[in-house]
């Protein structure tokens, strides 16, 4: 498993992104299902009378489940999807690594993720019936971190999911996640949406030493850990709106396995439904390239650095030589501000095809879910106060 994507800092609290496969070694570590007991503070009130001392009432423990409606739903939907979710084991040197995947179409192709199988031509996919086989790697898309995978199975093992729309998600719609964790087959768990529009890192390298990004990603606190790595992300109705990449987390098991902390990240199904097509057909995916730079987010005081009418946006830090951007006439920072790599002078980029955008994840995730490499897109730009429209070819990510 490889265990650190970037670290990050929230709150002035580092944390990890995590990929939500995992190695096993030939060892099983002990469980340990020892709660901890945390002490609640003492509250102690200034009181001018002496308060009537009074014996409580003892009277039994109001429950609280989940409602019986919910409850049918689930259930009716674990039956009907879990046939078609699979366990997935790659074998190593060091012993084997878990993953979890769907099935795509009756053809026998099934959608995961690339860092479960990455660098691996010997493993097997494991069905809910209990049917095992032998898959093949098909097509890698190393961007969005997916991959497709073939198998010689019969029809009665082939349960092709319905695909959903994320560009309908809402935050605080009901999610389930049902997968392969720490080696348990075929379990469910159960969340919301919370977040869009989130950006992850991509495998592919760009022009400078950095890596792309990976946009339109999906937070959710539906519980993902190590072995969830490519299985769905579905809505109530049962269909798939993501898959299940990665978690954040600073808790590991004894075996040195991260642990769920509410923190998790999907890829969107529709950027799957553009991607998945030519993994079958090419064995890869071409994605719009711009060619520039730019952050997630602004703060008040980077727009100050940067004398920047206003924070939202997407800020043209870099244009990289030679690319799209460049061609197009965009300009990116030149002078250095009190902020370490970020440099003044940039165009801030506030609308494509006319669509106001309020940051760079913003921008990516129209560029991936809408346009294709060849495409031509207009950028609004702020530019010396003044707002300038520009055409500008996509071409391919080199």
């Amino acid at each position: 498993m490889r265990r650190s994507l970037t670290w990050l800092k929230i709150l002035g609290v580092a944390s990890i992104v995590l990929f939500a496969c995992q190695a096993v070694n030939n060892l099983a570590s002990p469980a340990n299902d020892t709660p901890k007991i945390l002490s609640l503070p003492t509250r102690i009130l200034a009181v001018t009378d002496q308060p009537e001392i009074t014996t409580p009432t003892l009277t039994e423990p109001t429950l609280n489940p989940i409602p019986q409606e919910d409850q049918e739903i689930l259930v009716k939907l674990y039956e009907e999807v879990n046939p078609g979710v699979v366990a997935i084991r790659v074998l190593t040197a060091s012993g084997e690594s878990l993953g979890s995947g769907f099935v795509f179409d009756r053809d026998g192709h099934i959608v995961t993720n690339y860092h479960v199988v990455e660098g691996t031509a010997d493993f097997e996919i494991d069905f809910s019936s209990g049917f095992k086989a032998r898959g093949e790697v098909i097509g890698t898309d190393l961007d969005s971190d997916l991959a497709v995978l073939e198998v010689d199975a019969p029809p009665e093992e082939l349960h092709p999911l319905k695909l959903g729309d994320s560009s309908q998600l809402k935050v605080g719609q009901a999610v389930v996640a049902i997968g392969n964790p720490f080696g348990l087959n075929g379990t469910m768990t159960t969340g919301i949406v919370s977040g869009l529009g989130r950006t992850l890192e991509s495998f592919r390298e760009a022009p400078g030493g950095a890596n792309f990004t990976a946009g339109d990603i999906i937070q959710t606190d539906a519980a993902i850990n190590p072995g969830n790595s490519g299985g769905p992300l579905l809505n109530y109705a049962g269909e798939v709106i993501g898959v299940n990449r990665a978690i954040r987390t600073l808790n590991f098991t004894p075996g040195e396995e991260p642990i769920n902390s509410g923190i998790g990240f999907a890829i969107a199904i529709n950027i799957v439904k553009r991607v998945v097509p030519s993994l079958i057909e090419n064995g890869e995916y071409n994605y719009p390239y711009l060619g520039i730079s730019s952050y997630s987010d602004l703060g008040l005081f980077e727009q100050e650095a940067l004398n920047l009418p206003q924070t939202t946006g997407a800020y043209v830090n870099t244009v990289t030589p030679g690319g799209p951007a460049d061609k197009a006439g965009l300009i990116g920072g030149s002078r250095a501000t009190e902020f370490p790599g970020l440099l003044a002078g940039g165009d801030l980029i506030i609308a494509i095809d006319h669509q106001p955008i309020k940051s760079f994840s913003e921008l990516l995730s129209y560029l991936i879910n809408y346009k294709s490499p060849g495409d031509s897109v207009i950028l609004t730009v702020l530019r010396d106060g003044k707002e300038i429209d520009i055409e500008l070819t996509l071409e391919e990510r080199p």
